[in-house]
């Protein structure tokens, strides 16, 4: 009987560390995260500490809609940075939101279509030649943009341009090095790893003013926008699910081949997609910036083979609890923009050779006239910055990248097709 008592002992103690470490654990998959996830924010004047409660709450909502069946963490997606930048200068931040969720309907459109056709209705509308240069567009054309931050242009900075350059530089090439040498859990953190270098150069040139951060009270209720929502701004950012999309296939397929699970069927792309629509709907509602699944944890938990989902909702949790944090807050808004810049650089390059990639990788030949002619149609109108204007409505940016390959691909004939351009 004192065995049995011992062995019952022993399993609660065994269970309460089995938790304390997801806790800590939990918290890690944060830290790898947070970096990226108060990035966008921070380039788009959304709040940091929204995007932390929204990144929680998302994934939170995707955990339940995937049954708790996959272990990933949802927080700000880069794909959305150039269309939130340009839509926030255009319409304000909360006809902005309002297109985002907007854009979570989108998701869950698609995860409708593929629960009643298949994942090859995904294939079928968005092909590489489609998805490939829209996601150049999104990565270069704020290009200019991006350099003027990296070089200081119209930042109030008080601080030579030599420093400035300096600065942002010293961000680039950190970010650059931990991405490519760093090893283990550091390899992790490029990005956390250059905003703290540049920042800390900052501080020595003096241009940092912390009484923000001073005055900031510890604890505060994060400050919420909510959407309003307009069709010029809908429309905008309905078709910059495109890239999400085919982000978030790969990632689901990636954390697959990780766990030695397919997710795709079990629970389901289709679940996975409305999870990540539940997520970015409930984001911009709150007036956080779209969640999409996470490739940085997913490479956490590759080197962790830490494969359990309650992780992730420990993460979760650690999120909702900083975002009440005042004076985190108050430091990301420290953070001077030739910081940001400087990462921008490498950050905007690499989603547009994501694209590049895509083309690569299926074997996209551009000697085929009809994709020769959409490659080079949607490149030039997203980077030389086309517009229709119909008084009211003006169509342009990725919006009108969007329509113009999908529309291009469905009406140009297949190499072989008697109609064939040559």
């Amino acid at each position: 009987m004192s065995n049995i008592t011992t062995d019952k002992t022993k399993n609660i103690t065994s269970l309460h560390k089995h938790s304390w470490q997801d806790i800590f654990t939990g918290a890690q998959m944060l830290f790898v995260a947070f970096g990226a996830l108060v990035l966008v924010p921070l380039l788009t004047g959304l709040n940091p500490n929204v995007a932390l409660f929204t990144a929680g709450v998302g994934t939170l909502l995707f955990q339940l809609t995937t049954k708790g069946k996959v272990p990933v963490f949802l927080a700000s997606s880069f794909a959305f940075i150039a269309p939130i930048s340009f839509g926030v200068a255009q319409w304000g931040i909360p006809a902005t939101l309002g297109g985002l969720v907007a854009a979570g309907f989108v998701f869950m459109l698609l995860a409708f279509s593929v629960k009643m056709n298949g994942r090859h209705v995904i294939d079928l509308i968005l092909p590489p030649v489609v998805t490939g240069p829209i996601i150049m567009v999104i990565g270069l054309s704020l290009a200019p943009v991006t350099v003027g931050m990296a070089m200081g242009k119209n930042s109030g900075l008080q601080a030579e341009n030599y420093q400035l350059i300096l600065i942002s530089m010293a961000s680039l090439l950190t970010t650059l090095v931990v991405a490519i040498w760093a090893k283990g859990f550091l390899k992790l953190l490029p990005i956390i790893s250059g905003i703290v270098v540049g920042y800390v150069l900052s501080c020595v040139f003096g241009i940092v003013n912390f009484q923000p951060v001073i005055d900031a009270p510890w604890f505060k209720v994060p400050d919420f926008t909510f959407p309003e929502f307009h069709w010029q701004a809908i429309l905008y950012m309905l078709l910059i699910v495109i890239a999400p999309t085919i982000e978030h296939v790969g990632d689901i397929m990636a954390i697959g081949a990780v766990t030695g699970k397919d997710y795709t069927r079990d629970p389901g792309l289709h679940r996975t997609l409305l999870g990540d629509g539940l997520a970015t709907s409930a984001a911009g509602f709150f007036g956080g910036p779209p969640c999409i699944t996470y490739a940085e944890v997913i490479g956490a938990v590759t080197l962790t083979r830490n494969f359990k989902t309650r992780v992730m909702t420990w993460a979760a949790i650690w999120a909702i609890l900083m975002s009440f944090i005042g004076k985190i807050g108050a430091l990301l808004g420290t953070i001077p923009t030739v910081v940001m810049g400087g990462i921008m650089v490498l950050l905007f390059g690499s989603i547009a050779s994501v694209g590049i990639n895509i083309l690569v990788k299926h074997k996209v030949d551009l000697s085929v006239p009809r994709n020769m002619c959409i490659v080079s149609l949607v490149l030039v109108f997203g980077i030389g910055g086309m517009i229709f204007d119909f008084g009211s409505y003006a169509l342009q940016g990725i919006s009108l990248c969007g329509i113009l390959a999908i529309v291009l691909n469905q009406i140009l004939p297949h190499q072989g097709s008697s109609t064939d351009i040559h």
